[in-house]
């Protein structure tokens, strides 16, 4: 058996952030440790295959899209510790057989919870069955954080903001199990070298113009569109870079429209880091992920929108920081974009980016996940054994000899009479 240590992520993919924050991790051990580690990236909540649990991706997607008061709703109603431990405790019940089942596939030697509804039912595991691995916590919220984020089991909890590490501080979280290191963020958005100009040589668009990235998560794909045609007639000299994602129709439509070509259509892209480098101001929403990443590339940032209340505190941490503008409609982004087109104002939000948002914060995190495994003990080379039904109903037949001196009760025989069986409904003949 091999005596590579190893690393589970344990996310779920509900929204983008969760696992876009594991690969960034294990994008950043691969950095430090090359193949000295083996890494599984695994949404625990599938895995769970429980109705509902198993749908939690697509569940996300329906409820912050369309039904986002019930969102809302669903996360104050849960968010509370002893609400956490009773639903936590529902899940584990009804999957445990599941969840142990990742772990014995996987044989880690240190998890990595990316995700807050996976800490307590990894916790459980370990304590049910008594596993040896190391457990860390690592919050992919920058502010407004569910109380199922706070683990006290977890040998480290690790926080991307001061605000999220005063957070849980006051919860009563132990200081000696907080850490706080940057968000994150995949290791090449720090690592880009490129300067402005060669961004946009890479990319082929115009060196000169002022530049404005919106992406498709930064307004619904109606509004998007809106604001592609009121920038266009409100800034004519103004470069726009658009990412449209995954959605295809409207990508064909803003194509369709014959705009001016210093007006730039993308669709789903993985150079996202040299788009940003080529753009002075980035409009998106306030998605952990994306926001840091262009935080990280020190651009100014216009965020239009908040997904849910957990993502709210996201805007604030923009606005207490001074690092960009919040405008919930079109016709806002228009004076913001004026505002910090002003070359003051510009170099003063970018000075004070340095000071909040650190570049390195995924190799920081995965530093800490080293240092951890190396405390980590050994991983456990017997398998676990789960009873059949036969083994149980074999073991159940068998009679247990207790020691006399522990027995405090004799057994009661209970005679039960037999049950007797209903005669079937007949149909009375009529005379």
């Amino acid at each position: 058996m091999s005596q590579t240590p190893n690393i589970l992520f344990a996310i779920s993919d509900t929204g983008g952030g969760h696992r876009a924050g594991a690969d960034a991790i294990n994008a950043a051990l691969a950095q430090l440790s090359g193949d000295s580690t083996e890494r599984h990236i695994v949404d625990l909540l599938t895995s769970t295959r429980l109705p509902l649990v198993r749908d939690a991706p697509d569940l996300y997607g329906q409820l912050s899209t369309r039904w986002l008061p019930v969102f809302d709703l669903m996360f104050q109603v849960t968010d509370g510790p002893r609400r956490v431990d009773a639903l936590t405790q529902f899940v584990y019940l009804t999957a445990h057989r599941n969840i142990v089942r990742v772990l014995e596939e996987t044989r880690p030697n240190l998890v990595v919870s990316v995700h807050p509804l996976v800490n307590r039912l990894i916790g459980n595991a370990r304590a049910t069955y008594r596993l040896s691995f190391r457990f860390v916590t690592v919050v992919t919220d920058l502010v407004s954080l569910h109380s199922s984020w706070a683990d006290p089991g977890a040998e480290l909890c690790i926080v991307p903001t001061q605000e999220a590490y005063q957070l849980l501080l006051k919860r009563g979280f132990p200081a000696s199990k907080l850490v706080r290191t940057g968000f994150p963020v995949h290791p090449k958005f720090a690592a880009y070298g490129g300067t402005r100009a060669e961004a946009r040589a890479a990319l082929g668009v115009d060196a000169e113009p002022f530049t404005v990235l919106l992406t498709s998560g930064g307004v619904g794909s109606g509004q998007l569109r809106d604001l592609v045609l009121m920038l266009d007639r409100s800034y004519p000299d103004v470069q726009l870079l658009v990412v449209t994602g995954k959605n295809a129709a409207l990508r064909a439509d803003l194509q369709a429209l014959g705009l001016r070509s210093s007006i730039h259509i993308y669709g789903f892209v993985d150079n996202m880091e040299v788009l940003m480098a080529a753009s002075d101001i980035i409009v998106t929403k306030a998605g952990p992920g994306t926001l840091m990443e262009a935080l990280v590339m020190r651009r100014p940032v216009i965020v239009t929108e908040a997904v849910g209340m957990q993502e709210r505190g996201n805007i604030d941490f923009v606005l207490n920081h001074e690092l960009g503008a919040f405008c919930p409609t079109s016709d806002r982004i228009v004076p913001a974009i004026a505002e910090l087109m002003d070359p003051a104002t510009y170099a003063g939000t970018v000075a004070r980016l340095a000071d909040a948002v650190p570049r390195d914060g995924a190799s920081q995190i995965a530093q800490i996940i080293l240092d951890q495994l190396q405390l980590a003990p050994p991983a456990r080379k017997r398998r676990l054994h789960f009873p059949s039904m036969a083994e149980i109903r074999r073991i159940s037949g068998v009679r247990l000899h207790l020691p006399a001196a522990r027995l405090r009760m004799r057994a009661i025989p209970l005679r039960l009479k037999p049950i007797r069986r209903l005669p079937r409904w007949r149909k009375r003949r009529s005379h």
